[in-house]
């Protein structure tokens, strides 16, 4: 219930969504002859659509966000498990796994296994995630399949079936990891939630962020109602919205 709950609300509170709701009120305010009202709305709507779509605002935000851990340039000795959190799919036979599995997905595991051949192939790779809501595969079984693909050794893979989302996947680990130290692969954007979760578990996390999508070095300050700057106001959004569920939930 807490999972569809969680999905549920968070599709009313992104950026985008919350700009088209501005809109539908202002409509709603003009069909009951409420016109000044109505005009504020319309200025809000584009005010709010202009800033959360603005790349220097939304670089600085995602930054702020995925600065909070430093990269894990090398494996720690001795480390025997690297769990990378799932992201998602969609199964297409026609295409190359490296297709089928999204970008964010291909780019942790790619960072996993780059960690895994530094520990000389010695660990274990944890995959996991489920099939979704469209799809009849688990997403942990395809990144096994990308795995393989790229020279992991498919003994080295362990599979967490049915793990919706990320506190399920640390449930999941609580049982295999028990206290041991190990490598967890996330988004930087994701990875402070992430942990909250898997410390809750009383598991003993080494961070390892990568998929870094924002950049303040060269802010382009003409990017106005960015397509890819809403998409990273839209990953800032959904983080905060899952840090407040964390506290609600006492975690």
């Amino acid at each position: 219930m807490d999972f569809i709950l969680k999905k549920a609300v968070s599709i009313f509170l992104m950026p985008l969504s919350i700009g088209v709701m501005f809109i539908v009120f202002a409509f709603i305010l003009i069909n009951i002859n409420k016109i000044k009202k109505a005009k504020m709305m319309l200025i809000l709507s584009v005010l709010w659509l202009f800033l959360f779509s603005y790349a220097p605002l939304a670089n600085i935000l995602l930054h702020k966000m995925e600065s909070n851990y430093l990269t894990l340039y090398t494996a720690p000795k001795d480390i025997k498990y690297i769990y990378v959190l799932g992201g998602g799919h969609d199964t297409d036979e026609s295409l190359p796994i490296t297709s089928q599995v999204v970008e964010s997905s291909v780019v942790r595991l790619n960072e996993g296994i780059r960690l895994y051949q530094q520990l000389h192939q010695k660990a274990k790779i944890i995959v996991s995630g489920y099939h979704g809501l469209y799809d009849t595969t688990e997403h942990a079984v395809m990144q096994k399949r990308l795995a393989v693909s790229l020279g992991v050794n498919e003994k080295d893979i362990i599979l967490h079936l049915g793990t919706r989302d990320t506190q399920e996947e640390a449930q999941a680990g609580k049982k295999l990891l028990a206290d041991e130290p190990f490598i967890l692969v996330t988004s930087a954007s994701h990875m402070t939630r992430a942990l909250k979760f898997f410390t809750h578990e009383g598991l003993n996390p080494i961070p390892a962020p990568t998929n870094h999508l924002a950049s303040t070095q060269h802010p382009n300050y003409t990017d106005f109602f960015s397509s890819d700057a809403l998409e990273k106001s839209h990953i800032v959004f959904h983080e905060i919205l899952g840090l407040i569920w964390q506290k609600i939930k006492g975690i």
